[in-house]
């Protein structure tokens, strides 16, 4: 039960970080990078969606007409949400130099050491290739178990458990994709980011829990990253680097 409280703490600990003086340059450019692309998915997603709600509202006559006050505001949301989780997720693809950067910062301040792998500018334009293999790393863990998951969601009822799941599963990978900065720092390969993250299971999933609901939170998922990632580092140092 500790653990998972821990894990509940690392982001919101990760986010009271990001205003110390050597790592609050780190925060700008992911989030201007955040702004810009949720500012372009909500635009795209308000034409759909505008769409939508026309012909939806259009054949509603009658006696039904109270239906578009409920529908209405889940639609919205719906779209706030959904431009929320795509920014992220486009974000921390392109600006994934930054958060090693930020996680190898975090890690200084909180033990005191430096990285003997600690980047320069040259080592981090090398490493952009290295951050898209270990992207895909993730994408090739993730794929087989989201394919099972929605098998299950198709069988009656044992469906009923994919909702579950399907949280379950974005927890976990929440929590490997922010703890894999500050191991890839120390160029550990991403089995060891499994491993680690297994090891401490409950407060790896809880962790990646409240990243994955506040990804979804309008304003406040614009500090998501540079918080998960700052979050992430902590997890790192307190309970996963001892485990190697």
């Amino acid at each position: 039960m500790a653990n998972s409280l821990s894990g509940f703490g690392y982001f919101f600990r990760g986010l009271g970080l990001l205003t110390q003086p050597g790592l609050r340059r780190f925060v700008i450019i992911p989030l201007l990078a955040n702004i810009a692309v949720f500012v372009l998915m909500a635009s795209a997603i308000y034409q759909a969606m505008s769409g939508l709600y026309i012909e939806y509202s259009s054949n509603i006559v009658g006696d039904w007409e109270f239906l578009s006050w409920i529908v209405t505001p889940l639609i919205w949301l719906f779209g706030t949400l959904l431009s929320g989780y795509l920014s992220v997720f486009i974000v921390l693809f392109l600006t994934s130099p930054f958060h090693g950067l930020l996680a190898e910062r975090v890690e200084e301040h909180v033990t005191g050491e430096r990285n003997v792998n600690q980047s320069s500018a040259l080592q981090t334009v090398l490493a952009i290739p290295r951050g898209f293999l270990r992207e895909i790393q993730k994408i090739v863990h993730y794929i087989p178990m989201a394919l099972l998951v929605l098998i299950i969601s198709f069988i009656p009822a044992v469906n009923i458990v994919a909702p579950f799941l399907w949280i379950l599963l974005g927890a976990w990978m929440m929590s490997l994709q922010f703890v894999d900065y500050p191991m890839d720092n120390h160029r550990l390969p991403f089995r060891e980011v499994r491993d680690a993250c297994s090891a401490r299971r409950s407060t790896s999933i809880t962790f990646g829990a409240v990243v994955a609901f506040v990804s979804g939170l309008p304003i406040l998922n614009l500090f998501l990253i540079p918080a998960a990632v700052a979050g992430a580092t902590l997890l790192w140092c307190e309970e996963l680097r001892h485990l190697r």
